[in-house]
């Protein structure tokens, strides 16, 4: 088994491979997974390379209809630095690790895309990220200081200044003044959350299909042993509110226009291109991203605690954002309605105090030669990802693969921690992946 702390690298600690990268024995441990989003499959993914037996348990998996899908499919997943663009990232502690989480996964799915077979299988690809702002940034010192930290991050391509207002056709008359960009990762999420459920399978994931209610916590040995487990990852997304019994959690609906992007009735759009919910004047957002070669999004809104998902074209607040993007990006005025899913809507899974990767820290109860004895919970939590779900998903899967170790040894539990100085963080994993691109292409079996 890995050693905690091992970094998460493509090629060495992470594979591609249709095997995991270590095989497990009939002595490995065992990890039950609660959620099949993107989330828990990455978690999976990480930990099937690092030995353990993996069984995902899910009420619902990916759909590929013209009904309501998963809403790790209907996310933007476009990579951004955090706080993202719906602007509802609030807590200090859970912003400070995302911050590390994030380039976990930016410098993951940037190998994945500059291998050209698996950029195309996993619906991948590096594109131009453009922000704009109705202000210089340093007026804003919020803004100001998030973009030093994205010129210093590691990002590729990093460059500020007027040159995107212009190259990118933004109406002038929309006041934006400022801006800068650098590539991101853009990731096709139908196509991706299908290769992610490929992958992990071939790996040896176990799926199964069944909704738990209940708090995790009141039924955690039923669940382990039901499933011959050692560990229960809670990967559930917005069901933490009764699973991980936390009133924290509640819904941040979104929504997305889809249109046809191909170069037909606008210059094909190749960039994102955003204006986030703080930058904006009416705090409204502009969210303009290439899902792929065919497809274009539209967006976006935040709604908080909004649960009904029955908006419609017809919709006010649909309205306002398609005007919204129109009057920024003039040449939308003749998009076309994707004919297959025009509106794409879900809920985000939001928390009060942001994202929770960390161990149950109630104690359970435990009969050892006839004496009720307390012991550490074998639960570990991942949720309140918001809509950074793609952009945080690696970073957090290292994190419970580390605590998964913890359990393992029956370690006390103990909550979220900042981030320490001198702890492996963004420079040293940038580094590592730096070298890794560079000197050592990605080669793989397929």
């Amino acid at each position: 088994m890995s050693a905690t702390g091992q970094p998460l690298i493509l090629g060495e600690s992470l594979s591609l491979e249709s095997f995991p990268q270590e095989t497990p024995d009939a002595a490995s441990s065992t990890v039950l997974i609660v959620g099949g989003g993107v989330t828990g499959l990455v978690t999976a993914w990480v930990l099937l390379d690092r030995g353990y037996h993996v069984t995902i348990v899910s009420k619902e998996w990916s759909s590929f209809t013209d009904q309501q899908r998963l809403t790790s499919q209907i996310a933007g997943a476009l990579w951004e630095y955090p706080p993202a663009v719906c602007g509802q990232h609030t807590d200090a502690m859970s912003l400070s690790k995302s911050k590390r989480w994030c380039m976990i996964a930016y410098n993951i799915w940037e190998a994945i895309a500059s291998d050209p077979i698996f950029a195309r299988l996993a619906g991948v690809q590096m594109r131009a990220s453009n922000f704009f702002f109705p202000f210089p940034i340093e007026e804003n010192a919020a803004q100001f200081r998030k973009m030093q930290e994205i010129e210093k991050s590691g990002v590729h391509g990093f460059n500020r200044g007027p040159t995107p207002i212009r190259k990118n056709g933004i109406d002038p008359r929309y006041g934006a003044v400022d801006a800068y960009e650098h590539l991101a990762p853009v990731i096709d999420t139908d196509r991706c959350m299908e290769w992610l459920m490929v992958l992990v399978q071939s790996k040896g994931a176990k799926f199964y299909t069944e909704t738990i209610t209940g708090d995790l916590f009141s039924q955690e040995q039923n669940l382990l042993d039901r499933f011959s487990a050692d560990v229960l990852i809670n990967c559930s997304g917005l069901s933490a509110l009764s699973l991980a019994s936390d009133p924290t959690c509640y819904p941040l609906r979104g929504a997305l226009i889809r249109v046809l992007n191909d170069g037909t009735d606008f210059p094909q759009i190749h960039s994102s291109l955003a204006i986030t919910a703080d930058a904006a004047q009416d705090n409204e957002i502009v969210f303009i991203v290439p899902r792929n070669d065919n497809i274009l999004l539209i967006g976006g809104v935040a709604q908080p605690h909004r649960w009904d998902l029955d908006l419609t074209l017809a919709s006010p607040e649909i309205q306002r954002m398609r005007a919204r993007a129109e009057a920024f990006l003039p040449g939308l005025k003749h998009a076309r309605l994707d004919p297959e899913y025009p509106l794409a809507q879900g809920l985000r899974p939001a928390r009060e105090r942001n994202i929770r990767v960390e161990r149950e820290l109630r104690k359970r109860i435990v009969v050892l030669r006839g004496e009720e004895i307390e012991e550490p919970s074998r639960i570990i939590h991942s949720y309140g990802h918001g809509g950074s779900g793609w952009s945080l998903s690696f970073g957090c899967a290292a994190d419970v693969a580390e605590l998964v170790e913890d359990v393992l040894h029956n370690l006390p539990a103990s909550g979220m921690k900042m981030q320490e100085r001198g702890e492996v963080g963004d420079g040293h994993v940038q580094g590592l992946w730096n070298r890794r691109v560079k000197d050592e292409p990605i080669r793989a079996k397929l």
